[in-house]
């Protein structure tokens, strides 16, 4: 028997799990996430896990991380200044694909080179060149991309070579990530690769410490954005292909907890909610590569619709119009009930005299507080005035802003990580409802108070008690999540404009089953994998709207860790076979393509090599035993009724299980 640990970083909470082997889950816990220094949180839930277990350090023969570093990182636009090599590309290509939005002022060198759709050599490369440009950037990793990398890397290879050799500094070559066809697009995966490696290095050397200092020996694998695992190694080197990481890990979960082979599974967090598909068993994949903020790259992941919906969503009260609206999001706050635990004799003494206050304030029950430790440089004046009035300390919101025009300063101040705002959220509603009893429900009391006896167009105040107020907010967040898992089938469906569709009033006519002349009925024909901390209370009216059935597993709180920690190695492996002319067939391998007289040859020789690379793949990423599955695609035409070969593609998929420390058949439980 092994003992297995699972640990996901999310935008709220860090989840660590223990398992035997997969059969069983053995304790769980939850820290905050310490967005500073995420090993911090890491470290804090396993700790947490192993004394909630009573598990021995020693014990543990796997452990397995998913996180939304790379994800975060690229969305909030961080990560290193890097160099592009860009190799037979014209300047105009820069523009593609989003490539030159992505660089910013990063430096970038076009130089001859690069390879037809063949794979011969379009022009000679001068590897000097490139060192010697290479030697003063400054930058702390370089990003390389040839035409037709992917039919011959020669090039990269001779240019990766010759960067590494000269700076000893982090080099990615496009062809590593991808085989497919599209240089802009998988430079822009290379270039958003190179900015992320020093991220991950430290986030993973971190969270190996902390596991090194409870006394965890064992293999650490990451979740890669497709829901298969790598090495901690692996992950290091490509951490783009982690984007998503969390999800997909929430997936692999989802199929383990529930055995459901169809479903739409839902992930609710603190800050927004992860809608995927499970068909056949496994996550459908995102054709088009993983979206992340602006950016489209070329890395398998999950097909993933995220909404701006948690339990720490902004409430909106719309005051225009006679019937008040609540709207929430896409904003994170930290919850009234939360600040009110960190700091009880200022939250609540600021929310007893807003009560007292015979006019509703702007800034009632909101909150600011500093956050220690952050880069303070580039600040405007008015900025700079609005910071430092504020403390770690929480304080009023209305005793830090002086005027309207700093409201606007004050959002900077949120987006560079410097001020956190509380304020109501679903997570005050359900304490005051009785659902949630984490922190301090009489503060979320108060502040449910304050925003119920505000008043609309019509004059009349949103509810006349904090539990009206709170089921309202409550209902706001179940439509909103209903109509985007809605969305989210449409979509699955093909169809176009999901959104809209989503949100159409004869669709909503449909769910409600409304009487009328003309009858309809709505639902969902497969059930709703409801995930996350709030899961338990929220799905099931989310269930019951969509007259869907709702699967909520016992530990679908920590589904993250537990997808981690069960999941597979999985290592593709794909190349092109093409025939440059007639009676020769090419195989695309490695630096050197070989000709075949022969396209059954050329298919057997390409396939043999894929083979052994994805072998090798997946023994480096620490699987225990592989199997390898290839398929292969051919195109071919009819020519005066002669069957023609054009292109064909092959595919290999090794699998298997990772490889745990020896150490657990002796002392497992």
């Amino acid at each position: 028997m092994a003992i297995l640990l699972g640990v996901d970083t999310g935008g709220t909470y860090t989840d660590a799990v223990l398992m035997r082997d997969e059969d069983a889950v053995i304790a769980k816990a939850k820290a905050l996430t310490t967005r500073h220094d995420l090993a911090e949180g890491v470290g804090a839930a396993v700790r947490a896990v192993l004394d909630h277990s009573g598990v021995s350090p020693a014990e543990i023969a796997l452990a397995s991380l998913s996180t939304t570093l790379a994800t975060n990182a690229l969305v909030e636009g961080q990560g290193a200044r890097v160099a592009l090599i860009y190799i037979g590309f014209a300047e105009k290509d820069l523009a593609s694909q989003g490539l030159k939005d992505a660089l910013g002022d990063d430096p970038v060198l076009l130089t001859p080179g690069g390879h037809s759709h063949a794979g011969t050599e379009a022009a000679p490369l001068d590897a000097g060149l490139i060192a010697e440009w290479a030697k003063v950037q400054d930058v702390s990793a370089f990003a390389i991309a040839a035409q037709f990398g992917t039919r011959n890397p020669a090039h990269e290879i001779a240019a990766r070579d010759a960067v590494r050799a000269a700076t000893g500094k982090p080099v990615t070559c496009s062809h590593e990530l991808s085989a497919k066809l599209g240089g802009p697009k998988r430079a822009l995966t290379a270039v958003l690769n190179a900015r992320l490696i020093g991220l991950t290095h430290r986030l993973i050397g971190r969270a190996e410490g902390a596991l090194r200092e409870l006394g965890i020996d064992a293999p650490l694998m990451v979740v890669r954005g497709d829901g298969a695992l790598m090495s901690a190694a692996q992950a290091q080197e490509r951490p783009i292909e982690t984007i998503l990481s969390g999800p997909a890990a929430s997936i692999v979960g989802a199929r383990w907890l529930t055995g459901a082979d169809h479903a739409l599974v839902s992930d609710v967090g603190g800050t927004t909610t992860d809608i995927a598909l499970l068909r056949d068993g496994r996550p459908v994949i995102d054709p088009d590569g993983a979206r992340v903020g602006q950016h489209r790259t070329m890395v398998e992941a999950v097909a993933m619709r995220t909404h701006g919906l948690g339990g720490d969503s902004e409430v909106h009260v719309a005051d225009q119009g006679l019937e008040a609206t609540v709207t929430l999001g896409p904003k994170r706050l930290l919850p009234i009930a939360l600040i009110a635990r960190d700091a009880p004799e200022v939250v609540h003494r600021a929310l007893e005299e807003q009560l007292n206050r015979t006019v509703p304030g702007e800034h009632d029950a909101r909150f600011v507080r500093r956050v220690a430790g952050q880069d303070e440089a580039g600040l405007s004046d008015r900025a700079r005035a609005v910071l430092d009035r504020v403390t770690e300390t929480p304080q009023p919101l209305d005793h830090v802003l002086t005027t309207r025009l700093e409201a606007q300063a004050l959002r900077s101040l949120v987006a560079r990580g410097l001020v956190q705002v509380a304020g109501v959220t679903p997570t005050d509603a359900f304490h005051v409802l009785g659902r949630f009893d984490h922190w301090d429900a009489d503060a979320s009391e108060k502040a449910l108070r304050l925003l119920a006896r505000k008043r609309g167009g019509s004059g009349n105040r949103h509810a006349e008690t904090a539990a009206a107020m709170a089921q309202r907010v409550v209902d706001a967040l179940t439509t909103a999540t209903g109509t985007a898992l809605i969305e989210a089938a449409f979509a699955a469906d093909g169809l176009d404009d999901p959104q809209g569709l989503a949100r159409h009033a004869l669709l909503h006519r449909g769910l409600r089953r409304s009487p009328g002349l003309v009858q309809m009925t709505a639902a969902l024909s497969v059930p709703v994998i409801g995930l996350g901390a709030s899961a338990k209370v929220t799905y099931p009216a989310v269930g019951a709207f969509l007259n869907a059935e709702t699967l909520l597993p016992e530990d679908g709180d920590v589904a993250n860790a537990i997808g981690a920690v069960t999941g597979r190695i999985r290592m593709i492996r794909e190349g092109t076979v093409t025939s440059p002319s007639e009676g020769r067939y090419r195989a695309h391998i490695g630096e050197t393509p070989l000709d075949f007289p022969e396209p059954s040859a050329a298919l057997d020789a390409l396939e043999a090599a894929l083979r052994s690379a994805a072998q090798a793949d997946a023994e480096a990423a620490g699987a225990a035993s592989v199997h390898l599955h290839a398929s292969r695609h051919i195109t071919r035409t009819e020519v005066e009724a002669r069957e023609i070969f054009v292109e064909a593609r092959i595919v290999v998929e090794a699998t298997g299980r990772p490889r745990i420390a020896a150490h657990d058949a002796a002392t497992a439980l």
